[in-house]
């Protein structure tokens, strides 16, 4: 009985220090950032010399904006797709672990090496040049595990014995997944694109050689190149040009991570409710 109450003794005490240790990170970046913020940072360009002493991030927000809606559009489109044909499709067992292990093997690449990917294929080889496309597409790439192995658990969870009445009745695979499955599981799919879309939005060495440009006003189109939050605040702390403005960048950023962590939770909340 004594090694019971130990488990749960220890248990509870990481459990508090793990929280101790993330609301210290953000109260601390939040106490010394937020007290800066004003209309003229957020809603201005960046100024001075170096870039980025004077003036604001709004470009930088933009741009994170763009990149992470991009990023989350491709990576959900074929991650749900994988998740289906492997739930639904797949009947080989052979052919599901090749594309398990694959799915695995992205999601232990290091984001430095797939920016270097998507500049040599999507930038020089493809030519989308240094843009929104090609560092969306990438970071993309980087969080397709995360979202894919989320939704096939999703589905997997999916009482099974609803799906083989559907198809007794003579309903075709993609009618039920339209009409009966995406139903019943579609606040959890947004739950899940909404924490990768905070995983991409702090990812900076995707975007580095793909698509961040330091001096890069708003981006008028997809192929135009941004300036990104992490990025600037790279930026901002590897010249040493403002300690200042780099923690306010880092509350901005922040505060979007909260936004999406939010609504991944909130989404749940409203399913398990529902």
């Amino acid at each position: 009985m004594g090694k019971y109450i130990k488990i749960k003794l220890w248990s509870f005490m990481s459990g508090i220090i793990v929280i101790f240790l993330v609301l210290y990170i953000n109260v601390y970046i939040f106490s010394k950032g937020v007290h800066g913020l004003n209309y003229n940072f957020l809603f201005s360009k960046p100024l001075g010399f170096p870039l980025g002493t004077e003036g604001g991030i709004f470009p930088a927000i933009i741009g994170s904006i763009y990149f992470t809606g991009i990023a989350c559009c491709f990576a959900s489109t074929i991650a749900i797709s994988t998740a289906l044909y492997l739930n639904f499709y797949c009947k080989n067992k052979y052919i599901h672990g090749i594309i398990s292990i694959v799915i695995q093997s992205i999601a232990g690449i290091p984001s430095i090496v797939l920016g270097l990917f998507g500049y040599t294929f999507l930038v020089v080889y493809l030519k989308l040049g240094i843009s929104l496309l090609s560092g969306g597409i990438i970071l993309g790439i980087m969080i397709f595990p995360f979202i894919e192995v989320r939704i096939q658990k999703a589905l997997e969870e999916i009482d099974k014995d609803i799906i083989y009445a559907s198809y007794a009745l003579g309903i075709s695979k993609s009618y039920t997944f339209f009409k009966l499955i995406l139903p019943m599981c579609f606040s959890e799919m947004i739950s899940i694109v909404a924490l990768a879309g905070g995983f991409a939005m702090g990812a900076t060495a995707p975007i580095m050689f793909t698509g961040g440009v330091v001096n890069a006003p708003v981006p008028n189109s997809i192929l135009s190149p941004a300036m990104a939050l992490p990025y600037h605040l790279y930026i901002l702390i590897g010249e040493g040009i403002s300690v200042e403005n780099a923690y306010k960048t880092a509350s901005v950023l922040l505060l979007f991570l909260l936004i999406l962590n939010s609504i991944s939770i909130f989404t749940e909340l409203f399913r398990k409710v529902k």
